[in-house]
Order: C-alpha cells, then sequence, then structure tokens
C-alpha cells in the first residue's frame, strides 16, 4: 500500500481475491434496471473462481426476491448468496434480546421474516409493550407508520435501525433512504439507533463467517456506507463509478472513506489494479500523473501510456491528493479538483 492510501494487484482482482461482497443499489443495477457491464463483470468474475456475496442496505426485500431479480438481469443468484441489512438487523436484536421477546417492525417483508427467524415475536402497536423497535425502508411507509416507532422508542423500546443511507439510488434518481425516515423518528424522540448496516462493518463479517472466505474484497458505489464499511472492517474496498459518489468524490474524500481501488465499472474485477507511485514529485499511475501544489491539485495526461485509462488519473489524483493531507501539507483546494471524464453520472 502507498501512503496515500491506493493498493495495486497483479492479478486480476477476481483472482487475487476469493470473496467479493458486492452492494447491489448503484452497483448491479439500479431499481429495476440493470447497470452496464455488470452482469458481463460479475459472470466473467465468477469462472475465474471469484466467489459473490450480494451485502445491501436494503431491508425491504426476501434474499430469494433479490437473488430472483439477479437471476432476470443475467446475474444467476442463489438466495443464500445474499446478506440484507434485515438479516444484520435481527442479529443485532439478538445481542440484546431473548427469543420471544416483542419486537415492533417498521419496514417491508424481509425485515418481518428475519425477525420471525430469529425468534421474536412481531407486534402491531406501541401500545403492545414492544421491548425494541426496528426500522427498515420499504416504499408504502407512512406517517402512521413513523409515528407508532416514535411513541414506543419514547416509551423506553429499543432503537434499532437496519440502516442510515439517506438517499437510495432508483431509476428516476435519488430518493429519501432508510436514514431519512430514520430521521423523523429521531427528530420526535431525540433518540439514536442502534444501526446493523454499513458503514457497521457487522453485515461483512457475518457474510465472511458464512462463506468462510480468506481473502475478501467489498465493491461498493458509496463512500459513507461501502467503502466505511470497509475501511472499519480492515477488508480491501473497490469503488466502482456507477452509483452515489464520483471519482471527484474519491479525491476529496476524508481518511475513514477512501477506497482501496477504483473502477469505472464492475469489469474492474477482471483487470490488475496499478499501484500509483512518486517520481519526481508527481504521482504516477501509468502514465497519468498528479501532484499538489501551494494546495491546488495538478494533473499532466501528457505521457499516458496505451494501456493507461480515465481511471488512471483518478487514481493519481487520489494518490496526490491523499498523500498532501496524510503528509501534513494540507487538503486539497475543492475548486482545483475537476469533474473527472469517468463513471456513469
Amino acid at each position: 500500500m502507498t501512503a496515500a492510501g491506493l493498493i495495486g494487484t497483479d492479478l486480476p482482482l477476481a483472482e487475487a481475491y476469493d470473496l467479493a461482497l458486492v452492494d447491489l443499489d448503484g452497483v448491479a443495477y439500479r431499481g429495476p434496471l440493470p447497470i452496464d457491464h455488470a452482469a458481463d463483470g460479475l459472470t466473467s468474475a465468477r469462472e475465474r473462481g471469484l466467489r459473490l456475496v450480494y451485502v445491501t442496505n436494503n431491508a425491504s426485500r426476501e434474499p430469494g426476491s433479490v437473488a430472483d431479480q439477479l437471476t432476470t438481469l443475467g446475474i444467476p443468484t442463489q438466495p443464500d448468496e445474499v446478506m440484507t441489512a434485515a438479516q444484520a438487523a435481527a442479529k443485532v436484536l439478538e445481542t440484546r434480546l431473548a427469543p420471544g421477546a416483542k419486537v415492533l417492525v417498521i419496514g417491508g417483508a424481509g425485515l418481518r421474516t428475519a425477525v420471525t427467524t430469529s425468534g421474536f415475536a412481531i407486534v402491531g402497536s406501541a401500545d403492545d409493550e414492544p421491548d425494541a423497535v426496528v426500522q427498515g425502508f420499504a416504499p408504502e411507509l407512512g406517517w402512521a407508520d413513523l409515528a407508532e416507532a416514535a411513541y414506543a422508542v419514547g416509551r423506553g423500546a429499543w432503537y434499532v435501525a437496519s440502516n442510515l443511507d439517506l438517499s437510495l439510488p432508483t431509476a428516476r434518481g435519488y430518493a429519501p433512504g432508510n436514514g431519512s425516515l430514520v430521521g423523523a423518528v429521531v427528530n420526535a424522540t431525540g433518540v439514536t439507533p442502534d444501526s446493523a448496516g454499513k458503514p457497521s462493518p457487522r453485515m461483512y463479517e457475518l457474510a465472511v463467517e458464512r462463506a468462510g472466505a480468506e481473502r475478501v474484497l467489498v465493491v461498493g458505489d458509496r463512500l459513507d456506507t461501502d467503502l466505511a464499511g470497509a475501511r472499519a472492517g480492515g477488508y480491501p474496498g473497490l469503488h466502482v463509478l456507477t452509483g452515489v459518489n464520483t471519482a471527484r468524490d474519491d479525491v476529496l474524500a476524508e481518511p475513514h472513506l477512501r477506497p482501496h481501488l477504483i473502477g469505472e465499472d464492475l469489469r474492474a474485477l477482471l483487470v490488475a489494479h496499478p499501484e500509483p507511485r512518486l517520481e519526481s514529485g508527481w504521482w504516477v499511475s501509468r502514465g497519468a500523473a498528479a501532484r499538489v501544489t501551494d494546495g491546488r491539485l495538478e494533473l499532466d495526461e501528457t505521457q499516458l501510456s496505451t494501456d493507461a485509462d480515465a481511471v488512471d488519473i483518478v487514481r493519481a489524483a487520489c494518490a496526490a491528493a491523499w498523500d498532501s493531507v496524510d503528509s501534513g501539507a494540507g487538503p486539497v483546494d475543492p475548486r482545483s479538483v475537476p469533474e473527472f471524464a469517468v463513471g456513469d453520472h
């Protein structure tokens, strides 16, 4: 690993790792629509021996439903290859509640199934005196559901959220996510929930335990959940530029949000990744070069080699910007960081 935090691989990622923990929304699909090259990238990676587990902060759906959607999109998947935030939330409940404890579920079918499978009794009202409230995203949730959660939490029920994502990528754009709905309950009660989903590494740990893997790669599109969870759990993280966060976000990322690897889309699993290196004051990735001078990012693309691509410019820029911060030279002026011509944005 460089001082700036990026790593390199001589082998394609699908051969360097034995398990990939792959996010869904913004990585494999966007709402009901496939993301370009996702099916080809994942299918080819699996053919090279990489096992896949899909780890999603979405708690509204059953693993079988998620697996069916992926299969329909050309990504053959079994239900036991899906780990949802609903399953993780149920595991969190198990840490404090005995079997048979009463839980008010604010969420969809996936969350209800996970809570039931863990042996808890689902109740429908704060008046049932639940021991806990667990909240996950579901598109049908309304004011009455959030109010019921607030009543129960206000009376002392333990509050658990499946995840705290503020936004959710859909085919039409970005919509409010579970974190935005949780915010309504927090505002009403002043109580901050325990969260089971990313950026907590708990889901990653559960998936790794299930698979028995040793060389684990996290793949995601969000820095504040997927990649922060990778950093928190000690797993290398690949940021694919097909969802929420952009290449520019990578360059400006705080240390705990930084990816270890960057790719335009899931075809990044099929290639080796160069490690940026410092040469004569410039951070270089296959001929793309960047440095920080007086707090401003400078790019030099004049020496690009024939196998270089737009992501190499991003890698060099990240290495230069991160090194400037980590060495104590200071942060980069955001106005000097361009919107890079790479990624699905």
